[in-house]
């Protein structure tokens, strides 16, 4: 899939924009292996791939426990989307290639 490879995310988060790192290995049928490194720290999580759209959840326990569902959609060296922060709302995701 054309989403493979290395990306710089900014995720607009009410505390303001957070940088992450995020890395995607797809694997055979609509599944994929990530890690996303953050201010949180480092996340290894599995996700699944639906046409060029991608999707995953991380657990973050800093500052606050919370579970942070992913959605974005991948346009060549772009991507974008969001980020559903629990009781906090939604979030804009945007990235690059790295």
């Amino acid at each position: 899939m054309a989403a493979d490879g290395d990306w710089k995310l900014v995720i607009n988060t009410p505390m303001g924009p957070q940088e992450a790192e995020l890395s995607v290995k797809t694997k055979s049928g609509a599944a994929f292996d990530g890690v996303l490194d953050g201010q949180q720290g480092r996340h290894e999580f599995e996700g699944r791939i639906e046409g060029d759209t991608l999707s995953w959840q991380t657990e973050i326990t800093t500052p606050m426990a919370l579970t942070i569902d992913f959605t974005v959609t991948v346009d060549g060296d772009a991507l974008s989307g969001s980020a559903q922060l629990g009781m906090f709302g939604a979030a804009t995701v945007t990235g690059s290639r790295a």
